[in-house]
């Protein structure tokens, strides 16, 4: 019983711990960011999850640094009220997510 608590614990805390890596990045910090070139502009960004979804909405957007990337968050709904999770890595546009939210 103690192997299975030590191995429940262990599991939890590297779970959180891998939570913990990501933080939100400020709205103000944004256009530096992109400056400095560690981002491409939103703008473009949200070009790219639209091209995935013509006629989609976007309802929210979030800009988060993991460990070594920065990562766009986008959520959208498209033309048939489909709402959709879209992450793209915010230095070179690559999708890293786009599924449908369930």
């Amino acid at each position: 019983m103690k192997t299975l608590t030590a191995l429940f614990t262990a599991a939890t805390l590297t779970l959180t711990a891998g939570l913990a890596q990501a933080a939100d990045v400020p709205v103000d910090q944004i256009p530096q960011l992109v400056k400095d070139g560690k981002i491409k502009p939103l703008e473009e960004l949200n070009q790219i999850v639209l091209k995935l979804h013509p006629g989609a909405t976007i309802t929210d957007s979030d800009l988060d640094k993991h460990s070594t990337i920065y990562e766009y968050e986008v959520e959208l709904r498209d033309a048939s009220n489909v709402e959709w999770d879209v992450d793209l890595n915010a230095a070179t546009g690559e999708v890293l997510k786009n599924k449908q939210d369930h």
